[in-house]
């Protein structure tokens, strides 16, 4: 199972900081137990080595009483479960030796010349040893202790250690009882761990909270301005220096980019005045031309410059939008504008079609049907038109039956000015603006538009298929 990741600059900077303090802390951790399980286990191994050492030094005339009774010590016999004697080692074969204990414990006894022995360590509880155990339960009934406090007397971590001098048979046994080191270490490991964290993952987040914020809402500025250039509601700079910085820098770019903007708009007004007003005087002029077929092909040729200019300015206004969005039912409108087709005598057919109604802007949407459709007609000599609505999208569906476009064009004919192979658009005409327009108004409703060539069960081109989707949501 693949665990998410944050998605959000402030999540993936906890979550870095969250791991690296993971392994810093726990790499920490593993030297600060190891250091304090090694001291332990050397202060339990001293203990033991105490205890072995003051038994095995006792004054003269004991040393003679433990020589007749063959036992390889001097000192007085032990008393408690602390030390015994044994003959046979008081391990079971289940248990495994500490060798790496033993090993220390030789160092100790050979620095206080004790004689070369066997040594034999294991680590037991104390209720899995029986002298021990006994111990415990004499001492919990002489000190009247719950069953609670019994249970966790006996479930302390014994070190047991057996000592045997070579070529004797007697093992002196030393008992060395205290709670379990992990038990002790443990606790304050994850106490600390848990401070640090707070500590730290706090601060960060405190940092990071005041960067992200300023952030985030610049985020959501910078999408609405994408969408309508309008320069009201500029942030407030806030945050770090850094960010207020960047909050200037971009209120400023706003202004200069909506600036930029009207001016190009004025421009356009006056450059669609100045053109349109001569070519509404040669339109009234051509009708004193005498031969018909003269006046048709310069009435012709103005309809087309006025409609090339009629395409250029719609494309530069398509970013900024007069217009408001209305509550709109798509199916309708596709239908109004397949009927106009049809009253001119037009092969454009209206196929299935699903009630959908969204937020769009009608004139702009039925300029990008008009150009769909044209260009269909004038590439395919007929249209097929179809809505459906395809999950959160509603998508116009327009087919022809033309020779389609090659794959490595299609993204270039959704271009200004592009029109694909000039033998063919010398018949056909068009200014190569039709699609690109169609795309800028998708664009501008948060939409797409997609061009595929059908193709047959042979594999054979059929004609072009553009599919213009629209988001329901908005």
């Amino acid at each position: 199972m693949r665990i998410p990741r944050p998605r959000s600059l402030m999540g993936q900077m906890l979550l870095a900081v969250a791991a690296a303090l993971l392994l810093v802390q726990g790499l920490g951790a593993i030297l600060i137990y190891r250091a304090q399980r090694e001291s332990y286990d050397i202060g339990m191994l001293n203990a033991a080595a105490f205890r072995l050492v003051s038994e095995t030094r006792g004054p003269g005339w004991v040393a003679g009483r433990l020589r007749r009774q063959n036992v390889p010590f001097s000192g007085p016999p032990p008393r408690g479960f602390n030390l015994e004697y044994s003959t046979d080692l008081p391990f079971s074969a289940h248990e495994s030796r500490d060798e790496r204990a033993e090993r220390k414990m030789e160092r100790i006894l050979s620095e206080q010349d004790f004689p070369d022995s066997e040594i034999a360590i294991v680590h037991r509880s104390v209720g899995e040893d029986p002298v021990a155990r006994l111990g415990a339960t004499l001492r919990a009934r002489r000190l009247h202790m719950s069953r609670h406090e019994s249970a966790d007397v006996m479930s302390n971590h014994l070190l047991v250690v057996a000592v045997r001098p070579r070529q004797q048979d007697n093992w002196l046994i030393a008992r060395v009882r205290t709670p379990r080191a992990m038990n002790i270490l443990l606790k304050p490991l994850i106490l600390q761990t848990l401070f640090i964290y707070v500590v730290l993952v706090g601060a960060v987040a405190l940092i990071l909270r005041r960067i992200t914020r300023p952030l985030a809402a610049l985020t959501n500025r910078v999408e609405r301005f994408a969408t309508t250039q309008d320069i009201a509601g500029q942030m407030e700079p806030s945050g770090p220096g850094d960010m207020r910085r960047l909050i200037a820098a971009h209120n400023a770019m706003e202004a200069r980019i909506a600036a930029m903007l009207d001016e190009k708009d004025v421009m356009l007004g006056a450059i669609g005045h100045d053109l349109k007003t001569p070519l509404a005087a040669l339109r009234v002029r051509i009708e004193s031309v005498q031969d018909e077929s003269e006046r048709a092909r310069m009435a012709a040729t103005i309809e087309d410059i006025v409609r090339t200019l009629d395409d250029i300015l719609s494309l530069a206004r398509v970013g900024r939008p007069s217009d408001p969005c209305e509550r709109t039912e798509l199916s309708a409108l596709v239908a109004a504008v397949v009927e106009e087709y049809e009253d001119m005598g037009d092969p454009v057919e209206l196929g299935e079609s699903e009630r959908i109604a969204l937020e769009l802007r009608p004139t702009w949407m039925r300029r990008a049907l008009r150009n769909l459709i044209d260009n269909a007609l004038r590439y395919g000599k007929r249209a097929r038109v179809s809505l459906r609505r395809e999950g959160n999208r509603a998508v116009v569906r327009i087919d022809d039956d033309g020779p389609g476009i090659p794959e490595g064009e299609i993204d270039a004919m959704m271009h200004p000015f592009s029109r694909g192979d000039p033998s063919r658009n010398s018949a056909t005409g068009g200014t190569g603006l039709g699609l690109a327009l169609a795309r800028a108004i998708a664009d501008q409703h948060g939409g797409a538009l997609n061009l595929a060539n059908r193709l047959s069960e042979n594999g054979a081109v059929e004609g072009l298929s553009a599919r213009l989707e629209i988001p329901v949501s908005l």
